[in-house]
C-alpha cells in the first residue's frame, strides 16, 4: 500500500497536469474559432476554382494545348504523397489517423507495381511514418502556419511540388488531409493535385447543393483558354495546398481542444479516486495507531 506522502504526491502531479491540459484546452479552443472561420470561408473559392479548371479543360478543342500540370506526363509510376499534420502532438488521433490511411494508400499502390514518396507537412508526419518509410521521404516542411496560415506559405510548397514534378521526380501527386467538420469530427480526405483532376460529380458542396463540375457554359475567354489555363493551373494548385493547410489547422485544433477536454476530464476523476484512497490510508492509519495505544494501555 502506498504511503500518505507518496499519495499526496500523486496526488499534486495528477493536479498541476490538469491544469496545463484545461490551460491547453481553452487555448485550443480560442484558436479554433479563428481557424474554423479561414477553412469555412476558403471552401467556396477552391471549389469554384476547380470548376473553372473543369469548364476550360472541357471546352478546349482538339489539338489545343495542354499544361503539363493538368494532362500530365503520360506516366503513372511514381506517386508522391503530401501528407498534411501537425508539428506538435497532444491532439488525439489527429496524426494517426491520416498515417494509417497513407499507410492503406501505399498498400495499395504497391501491390499495382507504383513506387510511392512522401512529401511530409509536418513534423508529426514525418516522426510517425520514418520508421517504416525513411528512406521515401523526399522532402519535409515544418512550422507552417505557426502565427496563423497565410497563402505564402501554401503557393510555396505548391511551387515545389511543381519543380519536383518538372524534374521527373513523380507523376502523380496526392494530398491528403484533415477535413474539419466539427470540434470532434475530422475526416480524412484525399484529392490528387497533379495531374488535376476533376472532382466527382456527386460531390457536395457548403451550401448542399451538387457541385455540377462537368458543366459547361458558353464563355468567351480572352486572350484564349490555353493561355488562362497556363496562368491558372500553377494558381489552382497554390489554393488546394492553401486549403489543404487551413482545412489540417482547424482539425488539428478541435482535435487538440478535444483531446485536452478528456484528458482534463480524466485528471479530475484520478484526483477523486486518490484521494478517496488518500483518506481511506490515512484512517486506516490512524485507527492503527489507535489500536496500538489502547493495547498498550491495557498491557500495563
Amino acid at each position: 500500500m502506498p504511503s500518505l506522502k507518496d499519495l499526496r504526491l500523486r496526488i499534486s502531479s495528477v493536479k498541476s497536469t490538469k491544469k496545463i491540459t484545461s490551460a491547453m484546452k481553452m487555448v485550443s479552443a480560442a484558436k479554433l474559432r479563428r481557424a474554423q472561420e479561414a477553412a469555412e470561408s476558403a471552401r467556396p473559392y477552391a471549389e469554384r476554382m476547380n470548376r473553372m479548371m473543369c469548364n476550360l479543360a472541357a471546352g478546349l478543342g482538339k489539338g489545343a494545348k495542354i499544361p503539363r500540370l493538368m494532362s500530365g506526363n503520360g506516366k503513372s509510376d511514381v506517386h508522391l504523397i503530401v501528407l498534411f499534420t501537425s508539428d506538435r502532438g497532444l491532439c488525439g488521433a489527429f496524426n494517426a489517423s491520416v498515417t494509417r490511411s497513407v499507410r492503406h494508400k501505399v498498400r495499395e499502390l504497391t501491390e499495382a507495381g507504383k513506387t510511392v514518396k512522401f512529401f511530409a507537412v509536418g513534423r508529426k508526419g514525418r516522426d510517425l511514418l520514418r520508421s517504416e518509410f525513411g528512406d521515401a521521404i523526399i522532402d519535409v516542411r515544418q512550422g507552417l502556419g505557426r502565427k496563423g496560415v497565410s497563402f505564402a506559405e501554401g503557393d510555396e510548397v505548391a511551387k515545389t511540388l511543381i519543380s519536383l514534378f518538372e524534374e521527373g521526380a513523380f507523376d502523380v501527386c496526392w494530398g491528403v488531409y484533415n477535413r474539419f467538420q466539427s470540434a470532434m469530427t475530422q475526416v480524412v480526405t484525399w484529392q490528387q493535385v497533379v495531374p488535376f483532376a476533376a472532382p466527382e460529380v456527386d460531390d457536395v458542396t457548403e451550401s448542399g447543393e451538387v457541385a455540377d463540375v462537368a458543366f459547361v457554359k458558353p464563355y468567351e475567354y480572352e486572350p484564349s483558354q490555353e493561355g488562362i489555363l497556363d496562368a491558372l493551373v500553377p494558381r489552382n494548385l497554390s489554393v488546394q495546398v492553401f486549403r489543404f493547410l487551413l482545412e489540417s489547422q482547424a482539425s488539428e485544433h478541435g482535435a487538440r481542444m478535444t483531446a485536452m477536454d478528456n484528458a482534463t476530464r480524466n485528471a479530475g476523476d484520478m484526483i477523486d479516486d486518490l484521494e478517496l484512497t488518500y483518506n481511506r490510508t490515512r484512517q486506516a492509519f490512524i485507527t492503527r495507531e489507535l489500536i496500538e495505544i489502547i493495547s498498550g494501555a491495557e498491557a500495563v
